[in-house]
């Protein structure tokens, strides 16, 4: 299982800021998977043209299972990441954002600027999480329960997490 955590960010990757988003997720990746995985971070600027390449590159030629991203989503002129999304997958998959605006706004009321969401491309899973850690953490937990079986049907690796933290779904195994 190979997983990308790809940070957006122009202050970030100037080195202005420190990425809180990509850490987060791989620590909440750490704690609840446990089939072998390699995880690996990456942090580039904002932008359409920097996510769309960069999803293009991770997608084709590095052919990961699972692309996480985070930053990019909100209302802002640079936030670009759902637009670089829709140039890049095959399918998508809205259910996805819906679902996480949905259980973010139990948290602030400002997560219905958020525009997360997720798609497919050849047997890549792409999920855009918000930016902030503890909404990565209650969106992870709301999203990722359908993620394993998606990732089987697409035909990328298979993942398993610590049934005593997240249960998963899988329509042809009993939960």
């Amino acid at each position: 299982m190979k997983i990308i955590v790809l940070t957006i960010s122009d202050r970030a990757s100037r080195g202005e800021y420190a990425d809180l988003g990509g850490p987060a997720i791989e620590k909440w990746l750490k704690t609840t998977i446990t089939t072998p995985m390699t995880i690996s971070r990456q942090v580039i600027p904002d932008g359409f043209e920097e996510v769309r390449d960069a999803l293009i590159d991770l997608c084709d030629q590095q052919r990961v299972d699972l692309v996480l991203t985070t930053g990019g989503t909100g209302p802002s002129p640079r936030d670009l990441t759902p637009e670089a999304m829709r140039a890049v997958m095959v399918k998508e998959l809205p259910g996805f954002g819906e679902l996480m605006r949905r259980s973010s706004l139990d948290q602030v009321p400002t997560a219905i600027l958020s525009r997360q969401t997720a798609g497919i491309r050849g047997k890549t899973m792409i999920i855009n999480l918000p930016g902030a850690p503890s909404s990565i953490e209650v969106c992870l937990n709301t999203v990722f329960p359908a993620v394993p079986y998606c990732l089987e049907v697409i035909g990328a690796g298979s993942i398993e997490t610590d049934p005593n933290l997240l249960k998963t779904y899988r329509p042809n195994r009993a939960s």
